[in-house]
């Protein structure tokens, strides 16, 4: 039997043939941290008297605050630039822009070569056929010292975009097709490969903007099989001849997808879920207050040279902020060089200096209570963007909506369109201070439940991208929940020992370690949900929390009931009533790096 694509990848990087659900030592070719997980990847190798592999394959990205203007990841990234000058690390600092791009076009990675980032985006790589895995910081301070890390390949399931692709349709709305077709878990624990002629047809900007959005589909990631054209896209790009990589003929798929996109009209994300998709023409005339273009979904020169091509000669409506900002410095400066920039200006818009921008707060791109943003991102979740509402859409529809004031589709920017409005939400409050409890690693834990009856809880709604500079971890309890409706006041009730029970993909979304640590923190002796996001998952196991994966519905449990957890046995009991549930045992790895306390402990 052949191989998928991810499989052969991995086999490459094992020295042995490897297949899905194999538990394997990758060996890592670009190994990367961004100022942010990056103060802490530097603080695990020096916690553990850690080294670093290969300084050559290893760099640090300063793409999350590329202002420095908050003060901690000021520090932050200082303290890193102290490090990188004495391991002889190269930075790509606060000027250059966002990290997954930089790996592409500077040719850090390129087709079947592997990478680990502390972006939950790293999977972007995978518009190029390379395999790129977003992880929390202990697992990339291992990839630094070690040069391999520990990886579950994954089965893959094949995705066949069909139909014709109707004119003024751009691989944004693909994208959002497929996300709204297979859902927010749709992919959970897969790879996936594209296929067909409109895949085919993708130049490497459509194909980042699709493989970016992997993350949001709780996939392991998406891989485009590299044709000519693409290699000679990265051979103009780096300078580098590089060779195609494909799945084998006979290689074995868990199942196929097909969507067609016959008919195809402009699409969006509604606010609070990035799978909530519908047709434009259903919210058309939403008023808006702010506009954003960027993000590494959206934020390459084709990316603003398409957007530019709408604004060009209009100005952005009264009472509306357009915010964009390149996704690297070299799409700066070419934008700058061909007068993009100077459309934007002209138009009205605020241009920043290249980065992730609106995903990161304290950067251009987030919004206040009560404010409507249209956006290019790939995340709209609750507060990930500020404390407004946030849809997400094509850089031309936003450039278009910018210009009128409402949402709207660039062939309709003259139409005469009723405005409509959304409910405002008010803010949240800040939570007080708490001190973080100690906790124990037993493989068999007794305690008290708290009920999170909820599906695709992202990591912002466990741990708020306001506190990401937040290095220690007996801090971070107190923002624990902070961004989860209803459980705000949850650093506050919670006691040492308590079990949380969770839905499905439970801390989906970005790479951030905080969103383990927090549980840490407050002495929460274990998670219990259907499921987990993948790099959660990893960030968990890796930290020694120890999670467990299962359906506890049949033990009918509400708050405060006692509950027994055997995590080797994988067996949950409901104290009251004796009523017991299977749940997954822990894995050799995970019963491994558990008893030790951590991956990085000897």
């Amino acid at each position: 039997m052949g191989s998928t694509l991810i499989e052969k990848i991995i086999s490459a990087h094992t020295g042995r043939a490897s297949k899905a659900g194999d538990i394997v030592d990758v060996t890592i070719d670009s190994r990367i941290a961004r100022d942010f997980g990056g103060a802490n990847v530097v603080k695990n190798l020096e916690t553990y008297g850690l080294g670093i592999d290969d300084p050559k394959a290893t760099f640090f990205t300063f793409d999350c605050n590329p202002t420095g203007s908050d003060q901690r990841y000021a520090a932050n990234q200082q303290r890193i630039r102290l490090y990188a000058e004495k391991h002889d690390i190269r930075v790509y600092d606060i000027t250059e822009g966002i990290g997954t791009h930089i790996a592409i076009d500077e040719g850090l990675i390129g087709p079947g070569s592997t990478m680990v980032s502390t972006d939950s985006h790293a999977n972007i790589v995978g518009a190029i056929g390379a395999f790129g895995q977003g992880m929390g910081d202990q697992d990339v301070a291992y990839a630094f010292a070690r040069g391999k890390v520990w990886f579950k390949v994954p089965p893959t399931v094949r995705i066949f975009i069909e139909g014709e692709r109707a004119p003024g349709v751009s691989a944004k709305d693909i994208t959002l097709a497929l996300l709204g077709e297979v859902g927010a878990s749709g992919l959970l624990g897969y790879a996936a490969e594209i296929y067909g002629a409109v895949a085919e047809a993708m130049d490497l900007s459509e194909r980042i903007t699709l493989a970016s959005m992997a993350t949001e589909m709780a996939g392991i990631i998406i891989l485009f099989t590299p044709n000519a054209g693409i290699l000679d896209e990265l051979k103009a790009l780096t300078g580098k001849t590089n060779e195609a990589v494909a799945a084998d003929e006979d290689a074995r798929y868990e199942r196929d997808i097909r969507i067609d996109i016959t008919g195809l009209e402009p699409q969006v994300s509604l606010p609070g879920n990035p799978a909530n998709v519908t047709p434009l023409s259903e919210v058309r005339g939403t008023r808006i207050h702010s506009a954003f273009i960027g993000s590494c979904t959206d934020g390459r020169y084709d990316d603003l040279r398409a957007a530019a091509a709408i604004l060009k000669g209009r100005k952005v409506a009264p009472k509306v902020v357009l915010k964009i900002v390149p996704a690297t410095d070299k799409i700066w400066r070419r934008c700058l060089d061909e007068g993009i920039i100077s459309t934007f200006k002209e138009a009205g818009g605020l241009v920043g200096n290249a980065g992730c921008a609106g995903c990161a707060a304290g950067q251009i791109g987030q919004n206040g209570p009560g404010e409507v943003t249209v956006s290019t991102g790939n995340r709209n979740f609750p507060g990930k963007q500020g404390q407004g509402k946030v849809f997400l859409a094509s850089p031309e529809v936003v450039a278009a909506s910018a210009v009128r004031g409402f949402l709207v589709a660039p062939d309709e920017i003259d139409a005469d369109i009723q405005v409509k409005t959304l409910e405002e939400e008010p803010a949240r409050k800040p939570q007080p201070d708490r001190p973080a409890p100690a906790g124990e690693a037993p493989t068999e834990v007794k305690g008290r439940v708290w009920i999170v009856d909820q599906d695709n809880i992202d990591t912002d709604m466990i741990y708020h991208n306001r506190h990401l500079a937040v290095t220690d971890i007996d801090e971070m309890g107190r923002y624990c929940f902070g961004n989860l409706t209803g459980f705000e006041d949850f650093p506050e009730r919670v006691k040492p020992g308590d079990i949380v029970v969770a839905g499905g993909n439970f801390g989906c979304g970005s790479s951030r370690q905080h969103a383990v640590d927090c549980f840490k923190s407050l002495g929460v002796q274990t998670v219990i949900a259907k499921s987990f996001g993948a790099i959660y998952e990893r960030n968990a196991i890796n930290a020694g929390l120890p999670i467990v994966e299962g359906n506890l519905s049949e033990l009918d449990l509400a708050d405060g009931d006692i509950v027994t957890v055997a995590f080797v046995a994988g067996e949950v009991t409901k104290e009251a009533t004796g009523r017991k549930a299977k749940v997954r045992p822990f894995s050799d790895v995970q019963l491994e790096i558990y008893r030790r306390g951590g991956l990085l402990r000897k």
